[in-house]
């Protein structure tokens, strides 16, 4: 199959991902491309959701915890680079570098993300809200750009990857991950991510099914983008939103439902695909994790688990870890 040619190369892969994930049995799509500009805006909605807890348990982590945060994250350091992976709108951050500013911390903040609007914006913001910030965002691949950053300075990087985010990932592609955040990061670096854990199936399956339908047009909207950017005809309105937790896989899954049988077309892919009533897409994983598993993955990647910060109530971690 011969592509029609595309304006860069990121728009190559996202035809070609598009082109793999419809064209496998079950039909996928992967999440990594919810993040267009309104994809970004309507997750900015979803975490101020009252059902979604993970924003609400790792800001309390933030703020009860940020003393001891700053003395995990500067420990054996002068200065910090905080680089922060999918920053978001930036306000569980903001917690933490309002307090590390105020203890005269030498620290630079470069968010990385895929959409330059949310860049944009967390600049515009975190420069009026910190004037003496030295803020530095860089819109890109998460790799390429910490390839970069690698040898810029001698400085510790911190690197977050915060709101269970990690949990988008398949297990396997989650130890990926993390193998190359390792190869990027200098044996004085820290890596500091946020895990949802294994609780109550009835609080998680609320978190991703809210009555609002917020999170059904958050999964809509990759098929908005197909239509837009790839010349796709897929009709809304024939789709929709079905999200389920399985506890024994500890993992919530996300898919689109075809209401109808029907036919999209994708031109730019010069490819149509056909939908038997009610047949899914998959669109994204969120997993939750017990204590063993998160071991597991530092030792497997590459870390040691230097310190963990616990949300008891939530049952949320933001786990420190360090190359070993």
């Amino acid at each position: 199959m011969v592509m029609k040619s595309s304006t860069s190369p990121e728009l190559t892969q996202f035809a070609e991902d598009v082109l793999a994930g419809l064209g496998s049995t079950p039909k996928q799509l992967s999440s990594r491309y919810f993040y267009d500009d309104e994809g970004s805006r309507l997750f900015m909605e979803i975490m101020k959701l009252p059902e979604y807890y993970p924003t609400r348990a790792e800001l309390n982590i933030f703020e009860e915890q940020k003393g001891s945060i700053l003395g995990a994250f500067t420990k054996g350091a002068k200065a910090i680079d905080l680089i922060e992976l999918g920053a978001g709108d930036g306000a569980k951050t903001a917690v933490l570098i309002e307090h590390f500013l105020a203890e005269g911390v030498d620290l630079t903040y470069s968010p990385i993300d895929i959409s330059r609007e949310a860049n944009d914006v967390l600049e515009d913001r975190f420069t009026r809200l910190f004037p003496g910030l030295r803020i530095k965002p860089h819109t890109g691949d998460y790799f390429s750009v910490l390839g970069n950053l690698r040898s810029e300075s001698s400085r510790r990087k911190v690197l977050m990857f915060l709101g269970s985010n990690i949990g988008n990932f398949q297990q396997d592609k989650a130890l990926a991950f993390f193998r190359s955040l390792r190869s990027v990061m200098n044996s004085d670096d820290r890596l500091f991510i946020g895990f949802d854990m294994q609780k109550d199936p009835r609080v998680i399956i609320a978190a991703y099914d809210d009555p609002g339908g917020i999170t059904a047009a958050f999964n809509l909207n990759l098929l908005t983008r197909i239509n837009r950017e790839l010349g796709g005809d897929f009709d809304i309105s024939k789709f929709s939103h079905y999200a389920q937790y399985r506890p024994v896989e500890c993992a919530a899954r996300s898919f689109l439902i075809s209401r109808e049988k029907q036919t999209v077309t994708i031109s730019a892919l010069d490819r149509s695909f056909d939908f038997e009533q009610w047949e899914p897409i998959f669109m994204e994983i969120s997993q939750k994790y017990t204590p063993a598993m998160i071991e597991e993955f530092a030792a497997e990647s590459g870390f040691a688990i230097e310190t963990e910060f616990f949300n008891e109530k939530d049952h949320y971690t933001n786990s420190l870890w360090r190359p070993s």
